[in-house]
């Protein structure tokens, strides 16, 4: 279970941060709320939500429902991290509204649909919408990367061992999904907080 003790002050310390950022004239602030799975990246989100006021949304919502299931075992690690989401998506629906101080809406990726005939996903049939708001929190591993790094403002890492991690997911996971997952993920998350977002360059690290 996630030490709450901690992550309360991890918040408090981005509420914080959030504040000396929000003395300056300029557009929303956008946090990256990022770790590997497992981590309680929407533990802290949503209650930094319920603290601020902030939007949140969560990258999942822009899983790459296009990509057959079966292709991602075709790609790289590189490919992977830089297909996992439908970035463009992700800005043209919901960041840049948001920014623009407008609602953003978007379908969000369907989770409990399972697979199409040509191992594709869908996409939920009902729209979303999320109402600005003076922060943005973007909810998700990869949250911190460079593919969004020209709208990040405030960068924080929920930093948890990886066996606590991985027994969280066994716990609220189905084996046989669990199991594909390690298999499919866990070396992207390793390159992506060993060599493209390292521990080191967060401005915040809140462990929980």
């Amino acid at each position: 279970m996630p030490e709450f003790g901690d992550i309360i002050k991890g918040s408090d310390l981005v509420i914080e941060r959030i504040s000396s950022l929000s003395s300056e004239p300029m557009r929303p602030i956008m946090v990256a709320i990022d770790g590997a799975s497992g981590a309680g990246k929407s533990t802290v989100s949503y209650m930094l939500k319920s603290k601020l006021s902030a939007a949140v949304i969560s990258l999942d919502d822009f899983f790459s429902a296009n990509i057959p299931d079966a292709k991602w075992d075709e790609f790289s690690v590189e490919e992977k991290l830089k297909a996992v989401f439908d970035w463009n998506r992700l800005r043209t629906q919901a960041l840049l509204p948001l920014l623009a101080n407008q609602q953003a809406r978007w379908y969000p990726f369907d989770f409990s649909a399972g697979l199409q005939e040509d191992g594709t996903y869908n996409l939920i049939s009902v729209i979303k919408t999320c109402e600005p708001s003076s922060v943005i929190i973007i909810d998700g591993t990869y949250s911190a990367g460079p593919y969004l790094a020209d709208l990040v403002n405030l960068t924080v890492l929920i930093d948890v061992p990886v066996q606590e991690r991985h027994d969280r997911l066994d716990k609220r996971e189905d084996p046989a999904f669990i199991k594909q997952w390690h298999k499919r993920w866990d070396l992207v998350e390793d390159f992506y907080f060993e060599q493209v977002k390292p521990k080191n360059t967060f401005d915040i690290v809140i462990k929980a």
